[in-house]
């Protein structure tokens, strides 16, 4: 394997080659296992590939800030079911379309990637992925406005195409539109996906979660797909099932195991704060349970999402609380707590804000039947944050 900068820059001035070492390969390999399929594993290793290799090269030479988005936990559910990867700059998105294909004479964006309203992007790259050689290729891209008003869809894949000769070449002129034409319109306004009901979400989930299923994503209407997929706890959800795994955000079965695998790498933990309860009814008995702990990050400062029962367990009353990680530390005012169902409804008494300065800022709310769903919100929005569903 042998990487030649100069001569393949000669080959194409105006396309980006980036190196991958070897023992890249070899490690992104052994991280890009976990998933349903080996095809699911290669095109995962792909994007993985692609995403180690040209974000450092753009942190380094254009946006300081970029990162890939939503987050690096959540990747592997979208890579589960659907090819690409996205980088946040700010408020603009690009999205890495990797492909190992030698024929260079189209762009194909899968249609999640275009048509849900959050992961529409302003920017496509197309990269061509060669091992053998050990290097990636950009060699061209397009923005979202161009793939909906001058490519083609195709059905079959449900995936919009983009001749080659359509793409700009130079990725430098990227960056100078970017910079010195902020009013070019790059992403044009994306139809909201009809929501889904509990229901429907479990059906869905049960059908699609099936490993022997090799295309969830053209199995059911596109509007559905989009949806659920969108939906970041049930996108998880799905991607965990396919994997043979249930019951990964029970939040009783936390307490009695420990967080799972899972939700620790989205920033769940557990400490001992001397919490305790009274047992059953008629009698007393004082038990430790751990308080359940999510770090964030918001606007650079650090905080803690703090779960635990509130009095007695049975009684399924659940206190939720943000606190400054740092001791002595206020949450400042204008802080928001939201709860909402897992079909992400409001209800009565579901949030609470900072008007001042505060200690701390929560909601204790009862539930009702048991693997009730809720999903957490904050603002303002931490870092990296993806919806995260939370079964009682």
């Amino acid at each position: 394997m042998t990487f030649n900068l100069d001569a393949l820059t000669l080959t194409n001035s105006t396309h980006m080659w980036l190196e991958i070492s070897e023992a890249e390969q070899t490690k992104i390999w052994e991280q890009s296992q976990a998933f349903s399929t080996s095809n699911r594993c290669w095109i995962a290793y792909l994007n993985r590939l692609s995403l180690n290799t040209f974000l450092p090269w753009l942190q380094a030479e254009y946006a300081t800030g970029a990162t890939p988005f939503p987050n690096l936990a959540t990747n592997p559910s979208i890579w589960e079911v659907v090819n690409g990867t996205g980088i946040s700059l700010g408020t603009s998105r690009m999205v890495l379309i990797p492909t190992e294909a030698i024929d260079l004479s189209e762009l194909r964006v899968p249609q999640e990637w275009v048509d849900i309203p959050s992961w529409s992007a302003d920017y496509y790259l197309a990269v061509q992925v060669n091992l053998e050689e050990g290097y990636i290729r950009i060699w061209g891209y397009t923005t979202h406005a161009q793939l909906k008003s001058r490519g083609t869809y195709d059905a079959s894949d449900r995936a919009y195409c983009l001749d080659g000769e359509d793409l700009i070449s130079n990725l430098n002129i990227l960056w100078i539109a970017h910079q010195l034409c902020p009013e070019e319109v790059t992403r044009i306004e994306t139809a909201p996906l009809p929501p889904l009901g509990v229901a429907q979400a479990e059906g869905l989930l049960l059908r699609l979660g099936n490993p022997m299923l090799i295309l969830p994503r053209i199995a059911v209407p596109f509007q559905v797909w989009g949806a659920l997929l969108e939906h970041g706890g049930w996108r998880q959800r799905l991607y965990e099932q396919r994997q043979g795994l249930q019951h990964q955000w029970s939040i009783m079965q936390w307490l009695q195991t420990g967080v799972s695998d899972f939700a620790k790498k989205f920033g769940w933990g557990s400490v001992d704060l001397q919490s305790s309860f009274v047992g059953a009814r008629g009698s007393e008995q004082t038990a430790v349970l751990p308080t359940l702990v999510r770090r964030l990050t918001i606007a650079g400062q650090q905080y803690e999402l703090r779960l635990q029962p509130k009095g007695n367990i049975k009684d399924r009353v659940w206190r939720f609380e943000v606190r400054n990680a740092t001791i002595g530390e206020q949450i400042p005012s204008g802080f928001q707590l939201r709860l909402l169902t897992e079909d992400l409804q409001p209800f009565k008494g579901n949030q609470v804000q900072a008007t001042t300065p505060v200690n701390s800022l929560y909601i204790e709310v009862a539930l009702g039947e048991p693997e009730e769903g809720l999903v957490w919100k904050i603002e303002p929005t931490p870092e990296d944050y993806e919806c995260e569903v939370l079964y009682f």
